[in-house]
Protein backbone atom coordinates (compact mmCIF):
# COMPACT_ATOMS: atom_id res chain seq x y z
CA UNK A 1 0.00 0.00 0.00
CA UNK A 2 1.54 3.68 -1.12
CA UNK A 3 0.32 6.61 0.34
CA UNK A 4 1.74 9.98 -1.08
CA UNK A 5 3.64 12.53 0.62
CA UNK A 6 2.80 16.45 -0.04
CA UNK A 7 6.77 16.52 -0.53
CA UNK A 8 8.66 18.17 -3.89
CA UNK A 9 11.84 19.87 -2.53
CA UNK A 10 15.19 17.90 -1.93
CA UNK A 11 18.19 18.96 -0.31
CA UNK A 12 21.35 18.24 -2.19
CA UNK A 13 21.37 14.42 -0.75
CA UNK A 14 17.80 13.65 -1.81
CA UNK A 15 15.66 14.00 1.32
CA UNK A 16 12.12 15.79 0.53
CA UNK A 17 11.88 18.83 2.26
CA UNK A 18 8.21 20.59 2.65
CA UNK A 19 7.36 23.40 -0.03
CA UNK A 20 7.21 27.15 1.41
CA UNK A 21 3.86 28.41 1.35
CA UNK A 22 3.29 31.30 -0.53
CA UNK A 23 5.94 29.71 -2.66
CA UNK A 24 5.75 29.69 -6.74
CA UNK A 25 9.27 30.02 -7.93
CA UNK A 26 11.48 26.94 -9.21
CA UNK A 27 15.32 27.03 -9.25
CA UNK A 28 16.23 25.05 -12.45
CA UNK A 29 19.39 23.57 -13.54
CA UNK A 30 21.51 26.38 -15.45
CA UNK A 31 21.06 24.89 -19.19
CA UNK A 32 23.78 27.08 -20.33
CA UNK A 33 26.52 24.95 -18.71
CA UNK A 34 29.33 23.79 -20.99
CA UNK A 35 29.90 19.77 -21.59
CA UNK A 36 32.98 20.73 -19.66
CA UNK A 37 30.97 22.39 -17.08
CA UNK A 38 28.73 19.34 -16.59
CA UNK A 39 31.59 17.52 -16.19
CA UNK A 40 32.56 19.52 -13.60
CA UNK A 41 30.13 19.49 -11.38
CA UNK A 42 30.10 15.94 -11.92
CA UNK A 43 33.61 15.50 -10.70
CA UNK A 44 32.92 17.98 -7.77
CA UNK A 45 30.20 16.03 -6.59
CA UNK A 46 31.48 12.55 -6.66
CA UNK A 47 34.71 13.68 -4.74
CA UNK A 48 32.51 15.83 -2.34
CA UNK A 49 30.73 12.22 -1.52
CA UNK A 50 34.25 10.62 -0.91
CA UNK A 51 33.51 7.28 -2.51
CA UNK A 52 30.26 6.36 -0.45
CA UNK A 53 27.53 4.16 -1.00
CA UNK A 54 23.32 5.60 -1.55
CA UNK A 55 21.50 2.96 -0.10
CA UNK A 56 18.02 3.17 -1.43
CA UNK A 57 16.58 3.31 1.79
CA UNK A 58 18.48 3.69 4.82
CA UNK A 59 18.19 -0.40 6.48
CA UNK A 60 18.86 -1.71 3.29
CA UNK A 61 22.40 -3.05 3.75
CA UNK A 62 20.64 -5.17 7.04
CA UNK A 63 17.80 -6.17 4.59
CA UNK A 64 20.05 -7.46 2.05
CA UNK A 65 21.54 -10.71 1.76
CA UNK A 66 25.46 -11.27 0.88
CA UNK A 67 27.97 -8.50 -1.18
CA UNK A 68 25.65 -6.72 -3.79
CA UNK A 69 26.82 -7.22 -7.64
CA UNK A 70 28.65 -4.45 -9.90
CA UNK A 71 26.01 -3.04 -12.35
CA UNK A 72 26.52 0.10 -14.52
CA UNK A 73 23.64 2.64 -15.88
CA UNK A 74 23.80 4.92 -18.80
CA UNK A 75 22.50 8.67 -18.16
CA UNK A 76 22.52 9.47 -21.89
CA UNK A 77 21.93 13.87 -22.26
CA UNK A 78 20.88 15.03 -25.53
CA UNK A 79 20.36 18.74 -27.03
CA UNK A 80 17.18 19.32 -28.50
CA UNK A 81 15.74 22.68 -29.78
CA UNK A 82 13.96 23.36 -26.23
CA UNK A 83 17.48 22.48 -24.25
CA UNK A 84 18.54 19.27 -22.38
CA UNK A 85 16.65 15.93 -22.43
CA UNK A 86 17.41 12.55 -20.69
CA UNK A 87 16.69 9.49 -22.91
CA UNK A 88 15.10 6.50 -21.35
CA UNK A 89 13.81 3.43 -21.93
CA UNK A 90 10.78 1.03 -20.94
CA UNK A 91 12.01 -2.32 -20.32
CA UNK A 92 9.96 -5.01 -22.21
CA UNK A 93 7.53 -6.91 -19.92
CA UNK A 94 8.74 -9.89 -20.19
CA UNK A 95 11.55 -9.28 -18.74
CA UNK A 96 12.01 -11.01 -15.05
CA UNK A 97 13.42 -8.08 -13.19
CA UNK A 98 11.91 -4.33 -13.47
CA UNK A 99 9.90 -5.56 -16.34
CA UNK A 100 8.04 -2.87 -17.53
CA UNK A 101 9.72 -0.28 -16.73
CA UNK A 102 10.87 3.25 -17.37
CA UNK A 103 14.67 2.77 -17.16
CA UNK A 104 18.19 4.14 -18.15
CA UNK A 105 19.95 1.57 -20.69
CA UNK A 106 22.24 -0.90 -18.06
CA UNK A 107 22.69 -3.55 -16.62
CA UNK A 108 24.79 -6.09 -14.74
CA UNK A 109 28.71 -5.83 -15.02
CA UNK A 110 30.14 -8.94 -16.93
CA UNK A 111 33.58 -10.00 -15.75
CA UNK A 112 35.74 -9.07 -18.38
CA UNK A 113 34.55 -5.27 -18.31
CA UNK A 114 37.09 -3.04 -16.93
CA UNK A 115 35.01 -0.31 -15.52
CA UNK A 116 31.66 0.69 -15.05
CA UNK A 117 31.75 3.14 -18.23
CA UNK A 118 32.13 -0.24 -20.50
CA UNK A 119 29.21 -1.76 -18.92
CA UNK A 120 27.46 1.17 -19.58
CA UNK A 121 28.46 1.36 -22.73
CA UNK A 122 28.13 -2.26 -23.66
CA UNK A 123 24.35 -2.59 -22.33
CA UNK A 124 23.51 0.97 -24.11
CA UNK A 125 24.48 -0.90 -27.52
CA UNK A 126 23.04 -4.00 -26.63
CA UNK A 127 19.60 -2.42 -25.91
CA UNK A 128 19.62 0.69 -28.23
CA UNK A 129 22.07 0.36 -30.30
CA UNK A 130 23.98 3.50 -29.28
CA UNK A 131 27.49 3.19 -30.99
CA UNK A 132 30.35 3.34 -27.64
CA UNK A 133 31.91 5.96 -30.45
CA UNK A 134 29.33 8.06 -30.61
CA UNK A 135 29.14 9.03 -26.64
CA UNK A 136 31.42 11.17 -25.00
CA UNK A 137 31.53 10.26 -20.91
CA UNK A 138 31.45 13.25 -18.82
CA UNK A 139 31.81 11.32 -15.19
CA UNK A 140 29.72 9.55 -13.23
CA UNK A 141 27.10 9.72 -9.97
CA UNK A 142 28.01 8.04 -6.82
CA UNK A 143 26.74 4.24 -6.56
CA UNK A 144 23.75 3.30 -5.67
CA UNK A 145 22.91 0.29 -3.43
CA UNK A 146 19.39 -0.97 -4.56
CA UNK A 147 17.05 -3.22 -3.32
CA UNK A 148 17.15 -6.13 -5.56
CA UNK A 149 21.65 -6.02 -4.23
CA UNK A 150 22.79 -4.17 -7.12
CA UNK A 151 25.96 -1.89 -6.97
CA UNK A 152 24.83 0.69 -9.15
CA UNK A 153 27.22 3.21 -10.68
CA UNK A 154 25.26 5.98 -12.93
CA UNK A 155 27.60 6.76 -15.74
CA UNK A 156 26.50 10.43 -17.80
CA UNK A 157 27.09 10.96 -21.27
CA UNK A 158 26.45 13.08 -24.19
CA UNK A 159 24.86 11.24 -27.33
CA UNK A 160 24.16 13.04 -30.59
CA UNK A 161 20.41 13.53 -31.57
CA UNK A 162 18.46 12.73 -33.47
CA UNK A 163 20.31 9.33 -33.38
CA UNK A 164 19.30 6.12 -35.97
CA UNK A 165 18.14 3.94 -31.97
CA UNK A 166 18.35 0.09 -32.53
CA UNK A 167 15.80 -1.29 -29.82
CA UNK A 168 16.66 -4.84 -28.63
CA UNK A 169 13.08 -5.97 -28.81
CA UNK A 170 13.73 -8.45 -26.52
CA UNK A 171 14.77 -6.09 -23.60
CA UNK A 172 13.34 -3.26 -24.72
CA UNK A 173 9.78 -2.10 -25.93
CA UNK A 174 9.91 1.95 -26.23
CA UNK A 175 12.97 4.60 -26.00
CA UNK A 176 12.00 8.07 -25.33
CA UNK A 177 12.93 11.83 -24.01
CA UNK A 178 12.01 13.91 -21.07
CA UNK A 179 13.19 17.60 -20.93
CA UNK A 180 15.60 18.63 -17.81
CA UNK A 181 13.23 21.74 -17.45
CA UNK A 182 10.22 19.52 -16.58
CA UNK A 183 12.30 16.79 -14.47
CA UNK A 184 13.45 19.86 -12.51
CA UNK A 185 10.16 21.24 -12.12
CA UNK A 186 9.10 19.56 -8.20
CA UNK A 187 5.34 19.59 -8.91
CA UNK A 188 6.03 16.83 -11.41
CA UNK A 189 7.14 14.47 -8.98
CA UNK A 190 6.29 13.26 -5.05
CA UNK A 191 7.33 10.64 -2.69
CA UNK A 192 5.40 7.94 -1.71
CA UNK A 193 5.51 5.45 1.23
CA UNK A 194 5.88 1.94 -0.33
CA UNK A 195 5.21 -1.04 2.42
CA UNK A 196 7.91 -3.38 3.02
CA UNK A 197 7.77 -7.03 4.91
CA UNK A 198 8.25 -6.72 8.92
CA UNK A 199 9.77 -5.83 10.58
CA UNK A 200 11.11 -2.86 8.53
CA UNK A 201 9.19 0.04 8.46
CA UNK A 202 7.74 1.62 5.23
CA UNK A 203 10.25 3.22 2.88
CA UNK A 204 10.04 6.12 0.07
CA UNK A 205 10.06 6.20 -3.49
CA UNK A 206 9.98 8.99 -5.79
CA UNK A 207 7.35 8.50 -8.16
CA UNK A 208 6.69 11.55 -11.31
CA UNK A 209 3.96 12.04 -13.06
CA UNK A 210 3.03 10.98 -16.07
CA UNK A 211 4.59 12.49 -19.28
CA UNK A 212 4.17 11.45 -22.46
CA UNK A 213 2.31 7.90 -21.19
CA UNK A 214 5.70 7.29 -19.19
CA UNK A 215 6.15 7.08 -15.32
CA UNK A 216 9.54 7.31 -14.02
CA UNK A 217 9.80 5.97 -10.67
CA UNK A 218 12.53 3.87 -8.22
CA UNK A 219 15.73 3.96 -8.68
CA UNK A 220 15.92 5.56 -12.27
CA UNK A 221 14.17 8.42 -10.56
CA UNK A 222 16.67 8.68 -7.58
CA UNK A 223 19.58 8.57 -10.30
CA UNK A 224 17.74 11.63 -12.32
CA UNK A 225 17.18 13.60 -9.09
CA UNK A 226 20.99 12.95 -8.02
CA UNK A 227 21.82 14.54 -11.61
CA UNK A 228 19.23 17.20 -10.77
CA UNK A 229 20.88 18.45 -7.63
CA UNK A 230 24.69 18.27 -9.04
CA UNK A 231 23.75 20.44 -11.65
CA UNK A 232 21.74 22.93 -9.54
Amino acid sequence: MENRIKQHRRNRHGLPLLRRRGTSRVKMPQYHLSEAGIALRLAQALERDHGTVQPEFADLPGFLPGSPRPAAVLIPLLRKEDGWHLLFTRRNADLPEHSGQVAFPGGRADAEDASPEVTALREAQEEIGLDPADVRILGRLRDYLTITNYRVTPVVGIMPWPYPLRLASQEVSRAFTIPLIWLADPSNHEVRQRALPPPYAPVPVIYFHSYDGEILWGASARFTLNLLDTLL
